[in-house]
Parts: C-alpha cells; structure tokens; sequence
C-alpha cells in the first residue's frame, strides 16, 4: 500500500466506519471535498484497504472497530470528543450537534478538535478538518474530559433545561409547538448576547434584579406543577445567584 501523502489529494482513500448519524454526514462531507471516501460501514462490514479510517462509533466500541482496521489503514483515527488516543492515531471531533439530515456544508466554520500521537498523524487530523471547512484547534488526552464536558453542557444539558422550559409554558396553558415557537426567540437571543459579551454581561431577570419575591412565586408555580422540576430549578437557581454575585462584585 503506497498512500498519498497529501490528504486533499482525490487519490487519498478513507473508509468511514460507523453508519450513524454522524458517520453518514461526514462521509458526504468528506465525499464533497473531493476525497475518495468509501462507506460508511457498519461496524462489521469488510472494510477496503485506505489511507485512512475514521472511526464514527460508540466510545465503548472503538477499540474494538480499531483493532479490526489496523492492518488496513495507514492512519485510523475516532471522532470521540472524550476518548483518549490509547487505540488511534490521530482524533478529530466537529463541535456540532447532528440529526443525519444535514447537508455537507454543515462543517464549515464550525470547531473541530484534533490531537495525534505523531506530527504526521496531526497533519491528517489537521487536514480533514481543513477538507471540512471547520477550524481546527488542538485538546490533549489531558484536556479531553473537560472540553467535552463543556460541549455536553452547551448542547445536551442545555435541552434539558429546554424541555424543563416548555414543560412550565405546557403547564400554563401553552401547547408544546407554540411554546417552542414563542420561547425559541429567547432562546436564540440569549445565546447571541452570551456568545458576544459572555455570561455575566448578559444575565437579566429576577435574580439578576434581586427580586428574591417573584423567585419564591415561580418556585411555588414549578413546585405545584411540575414537582419533579423543583430540584433543577433550585440548583439553576442557585448557580444564577453566584453568577449575579460575581457580576455584581466585577461592578463594585
């Protein structure tokens, strides 16, 4: 096997494993960028000989889906965001959340983290996330934790808190979709304000105010409608407060 050595070259062959919803966006994507991409495959398909392959499976399961390919890929690499390189050479993770109806674009301009145990694994890395369009920056084995526990926070927690918000508006009186559609705008705008000026700057309401009364009324409505709500509402609530702290010290 004499692979290219340029990633961007059409004749640089990569094998995606794992059909999920990431494995098939990215493949197209990749696909789009010219590269000679083949799958994805599921998990024990027989992969082809490649350059490179790029595991999209389950955390648990890439060492296993490494070990299959090993000795058929120059270069095998995950797209885990938490998973350590002890199994691959190289780590490429799109900061992005994905359904699998996206369009190849979806890449582009968005985070992409990498590491590699060689320098030239990390031009492989490195290169993909160019072909995709993302921008690459570099979290180490070390790091890896931590910066995926603050995608899970920007992304699956932050639904969480979502769904706790359409379930209040459900509970006076809104159905689901008009609650959506009503609280989206909110949504969208604080999201704006915090990724311009960060949290603190942007923090209003309630608490913000110091208005611990309306607090202890919405309390008192989470608490008669949604029980099951009042534990999340208080530990926000809480969190809120030593925010509005810091702030307010920052002012002093």
């Amino acid at each position: 096997m004499k692979p290219s050595n340029s990633l961007l070259s059409a004749s640089a062959r990569v094998a995606v494993i794992g059909a999920g919803r990431l494995g098939g966006v990215l493949a197209g994507a990749l696909r789009a960028a010219g590269l000679d991409v083949h799958g994805p495959f599921g998990r024990d398909a027989a992969v082809p000989t490649v350059d490179i392959a790029l595991l999209c499976v389950p955390d648990a399961a890439i060492a296993a889906a490494a070990d299959a390919v090993r000795d058929r890929a120059r270069f095998v690499g995950h797209v885990s965001g938490a998973t350590t390189l002890d199994d691959v050479d190289f780590s490429v993770h799109p900061l992005q959340t994905f359904t699998g109806d996206e369009t190849p674009d979806v890449f582009r301009g968005i985070g992409c983290a990498i590491d590699a145990r060689t320098d030239e694994a990390l031009a492989v890395a490195t290169g993909l996330a160019d072909a995709l369009g993302a921008r690459a920056f570099r979290v180490g084995d070390a790091q890896r934790a931590g910066y995926h526990a603050a995608a899970s926070t920007a992304s699956n927690l932050l639904l969480t808190v979502l769904d706790a918000a359409e379930q209040l508006a459900v509970t006076a009186g809104l159905p689901s979709a008009d609650a959506r559609a009503l609280l989206a705008p909110l949504v969208r705008r604080t999201v704006e304000n915090w990724a311009d000026a960060g949290a603190e700057a942007s923090l209003t309401g309630p608490i913000a105010r110091g208005d611990e009364g309306t607090v202890a009324r919405q309390r008192a409505a989470v608490a008669g409608a949604t029980p099951d709500l009042v534990a999340l509402f208080d530990q926000l609530c809480g969190s809120t407060r030593e925010l509005a702290g810091r702030t307010q010290e920052e002012a002093a």
